[in-house]
C-alpha cells in the first residue's frame, strides 16, 4: 500500500457493528493492484453526520449496513435505480462532492440465488423488514420466487414490505408455529457479533425442516444459525458469500476497476483472517 499522502482517495464503510470483512477486502486489493486507496471502517449512530462528513471531507466512497441503510436515503443527491426500487442504500459514491446511491447487496443476493441454482417454485420464509431485508425480498420476487412469507417485529415495516410484493406477513412470535418452507433467510442482528452472537434466529424445527439456509449475517461467519444447518446437512449461503460479491461491486464504482473471479475469491479469503 502507497505511504499515505495528500492524494489517496478514501473508502469507507458506517455500520452500527464494523468488522474489518470489507476493510481487509478493499485494502488487500488496493495493494495488489497499486491503487492510491485506503478504506477503513467506522462505528457510526449519527447518520446525517457520517453523510456530512463524507461530502465535506471529500471521501470518495461508503459502503452502508444495518441499521442507516434508510436513514442516509434523505441527504443524497440522486438514488441509481437499485437504491430507489427498494428505499434501501449500502453504497455512496462521491464525485466531486455530488452523491449517488446504490444498492448492490440486490444484485449480489440476485447472483447468489442463479449460482446456487435454487429454484424460485420453493416456498421462503424472511426474517426482517429492514433495509437488507428490501434488497434480499426484491432480488427473490424478480428471480421469479412466488410463494415468501416475511416474519417481522415491526408489523408496520414487515406488512408494508409484503403488499408491496404481494408476499405474505406474520409477527416473529408466530415463527414457533409456522409450517415448513423450503428455504430460510435470515436478515435480522440475531446471531451477529456484539451482543447477538449466541441467538438462534429460527426455531430448530424450521431449520430441520429447510432444503437452504440463507445467512445474511457475515461477522462472525459461523453464526449459530449457520452451524446449525451445517449439522443439519442443509444447503447454505452465507453473509461472508454475499459480502464478498456486493464488495466487487462497491469496488468497481469507487475504482472503476472490475475485479476477476480470481481476485474477488483472494480478497474474500484474505478478509476472514484475524476478522
Amino acid at each position: 500500500m502507497p505511504i499515505l499522502n495528500k492524494d489517496m482517495q478514501l473508502c469507507i464503510s458506517i455500520s452500527a457493528r464494523p468488522s474489518n470483512i470489507g476493510t481487509r477486502f478493499h485494502n488487500y486489493l488496493y495493494e495488489e493492484l497499486g491503487l492510491n486507496f485506503i478504506y477503513k471502517g467506522f462505528q457510526v449512530d449519527d447518520a446525517e453526520g457520517a453523510v456530512r462528513g463524507i461530502r465535506a471531507l471529500k471521501i470518495r466512497g461508503a459502503a452502508v449496513s444495518m441499521p442507516h441503510k434508510e436513514a442516509v436515503i434523505p441527504f443524497m443527491d440522486e438514488m441509481d435505480q437499485s437504491a430507489a426500487a427498494i428505499d434501501a442504500v449500502n453504497t455512496i459514491v462521491n464525485t466531486d462532492g455530488y452523491l449517488k446511491a446504490y444498492n448492490t447487496d440486490y444484485s449480489a443476493v440476485v447472483e447468489a440465488l442463479k449460482f446456487h441454482r435454487i429454484d424460485s417454485a420453493k416456498s421462503v420464509l424472511v426474517r426482517g423488514s429492514g433495509g437488507m431485508a428490501k434488497a434480499v425480498i426484491a432480488a427473490f420476487k424478480d428471480s421469479g420466487f412466488a410463494e415468501l412469507t416475511i416474519a417481522s417485529r415491526n408489523p408496520q415495516t414487515g406488512k408494508a414490505l409484503a403488499d408491496k410484493y404481494g408476499f405474505k406477513w406474520i409477527s416473529e412470535s408466530d415463527l414457533d408455529s409456522v409450517t415448513a418452507h423450503d428455504v430460510i433467510v435470515n436478515v435480522t442482528p440475531i446471531g451477529m457479533s456484539g451482543g447477538n452472537e449466541g441467538e438462534l434466529s429460527f426455531p430448530q424445527a424450521l431449520i430441520d425442516s429447510a432444503k437452504v439456509v440463507f445467512e445474511v449475517i457475515a461477522m462472525p461467519i459461523e453464526t449459530p444459525l449457520v452451524i446449525s444447518a451445517q449439522k443439519a446437512g442443509k444447503e447454505i449461503i452465507t453473509g461472508i458469500e454475499i459480502m464478498a460479491s456486493q464488495a466487487a461491486i462497491q469496488f468497481e464504482l469507487y475504482t472503476g476497476v472490475r475485479l476477476t473471479d480470481d481476485q474477488v475469491k483472494r480478497a474474500s479469503n484474505f478478509s476472514r483472517v484475524s476478522i
